[in-house]
């Protein structure tokens, strides 16, 4: 009785041994696939959207999503010249409809032109159809005016859901999101954007703004800021190495 107790001893030990390494083994393949994939891209993504570039570059981007404000878009086309500064436009579908010569004027100054959809809407809440609509009329809008195929999608208001990200991907758009949101709509006060906009700023930031008159006012600060701490202001696909 003694011995057989001793042998079933002898196999729970085995057998707990085994299935020991078996575990390791497990995690060590699980932690070399997940550090494989994290050196294949230099994006910061999240359920199919892109928040950020890579972060070890110096790149920054102005992404400046536009459905309002065309009357501060002069002067803030003309403080990103006089800087040698390029940039991406989020531009609505129905904004370019009313101002197709002015977007042809942000694409003539060598400015990135990505989508913002068709009429602000609220993709999150919007079936995949809907979502689909929106993405396309906006699309085809723009190429109608520039003969361009945009390739980046910010969702208004940053709003989003699966079919948001599945129509985009139909459409070849990558989504785009922000690293840091100037709240420029809402505040209206230069030194607050300004702050939001450099406040610790770093490599693959994705600064959102809008055309308003104390944006356009902050605008070359900023620019300044970036310059004298050694950061590159360039489109989002340049900061995100898409192009």
């Amino acid at each position: 009785m003694k011995k057989l107790k001793r042998e079933s001893c002898f196999v729970h030990i085995i057998s707990n041994f085994v299935i020991f390494v078996l575990v390791g083994v497990m995690i060590f393949f699980s932690v070399s696939a997940g550090k494989g994939k994290a050196i294949q891209t230099s994006n910061s993504e999240y359920n199919g959207t892109i928040y950020a570039g890579d972060k070890s570059s110096n790149k920054v981007s102005l992404m400046i999503n536009v459905y309002w404000g065309t009357e501060y878009l002069k002067s803030m086309l003309a403080t990103l010249e006089k800087h040698s500064i390029k940039t991406t436009f989020f531009v609505g579908g129905t904004w370019v409809k009313e101002e197709p010569e002015l977007l042809k004027q942000m694409k003539a100054a060598g400015h990135e032109i990505a989508s913002h959809g068709q009429t602000h809407k609220e993709h999150g809440k919007l079936d995949y159809s809907v979502n689909y609509s929106e993405i396309e009329k906006c699309h085809s809008i723009v190429k109608e005016v520039l003969g361009i195929d945009m390739e980046l999608f910010a969702p208004p208001g940053g709003s989003y859901n699966k079919q948001t990200i599945s129509a985009a991907n139909t459409l070849g758009y990558k989504t785009i999101m922000w690293t840091r949101d100037t709240i420029d709509w809402r505040d209206k006060d230069a030194n607050l954007i300004y702050n939001r906009a450099v406040t610790s700023m770093q490599g693959g930031d994705l600064i959102l703004m809008h055309p308003t008159e104390k944006t356009a006012e902050a605008l070359e600060k900023i620019i300044e800021y970036a310059k004298n701490h050694g950061f590159t202001l360039t489109t989002v696909s340049d900061t995100l190495s898409l192009k």
